[in-house]
């Protein structure tokens, strides 16, 4: 029987998986943005700047409270890869609490490693990072045509709170309409969630 040498498993993300972060990200945009806005997105950041912008992120975040966490997976050779990202921040919305309010903002699993439970340890761990952080309620801003997201939010705990906005390009070619979930994390929850269907 073989061992599996790693478990998979959620930590804070080192400078040196940056590179691993903005290719995953990047996949993203083509895989959860309209095709036009994907291309614009890919085509206004490079691989290297979107690197750098994830190193200064990881290495010397804009405040205490940034952090960026990593869902790590195993490949075929057994070996240890990021797989997914996350990123815990202080909510900034006009009506946020600063000491209470706490938000996630990026939350990526790369599509080959989808439904192998890497979403439910990376939700986890970003509801445990900022609880750990002093917060008691934490936001997420997500897409109204993100039914999957959604179910699976849902699924843990999280529900809409009536707040609704529109963001987009500057010169308004491209608008995304959102809706912000919330949920209490003052306690840690009993029991995991599953992953999206």
């Amino acid at each position: 029987m073989t061992e599996h040498p790693i478990a998979d498993s959620v930590r804070l993300a080192l400078p040196s998986e940056a590179s691993a972060i903005a290719a995953i990200q990047r996949r993203s945009w083509t895989d959860r943005l309209p095709a036009e806005l994907a291309d614009r997105m890919l085509a206004d950041a490079t691989l290297e700047e979107m690197v750098a912008v994830w190193t200064a992120a990881i290495s010397r975040p804009p405040q205490a409270r940034f952090r960026v966490l990593v869902a790590l997976g195993t490949d075929q050779a057994g070996q240890s890869q990021v797989v997914g990202f996350a990123t815990t921040v202080p909510s900034d919305d006009g009506d946020a609490h600063p000491k209470d309010d706490g938000a996630i903002g990026e939350f990526v699993v790369d599509r080959p490693a989808q439904r192998q439970g890497h979403g439910s340890r990376l939700l986890n761990a970003a509801a445990d990072t900022l609880r750990a952080d002093g917060f008691t309620r934490a936001r997420w801003w997500l897409n109204t045509t993100d039914d999957i997201t959604r179910r699976f939010l849902v699924e843990a705990g999280w529900e809409p709170d009536g707040a609704h906005r529109e963001i987009g390009t500057e010169d308004g070619s491209y608008r995304i309409k959102q809706v912000r979930l919330h949920t209490d994390i003052s306690e840690a929850p009993a029991a995991g969630v599953s992953d999206p269907a």
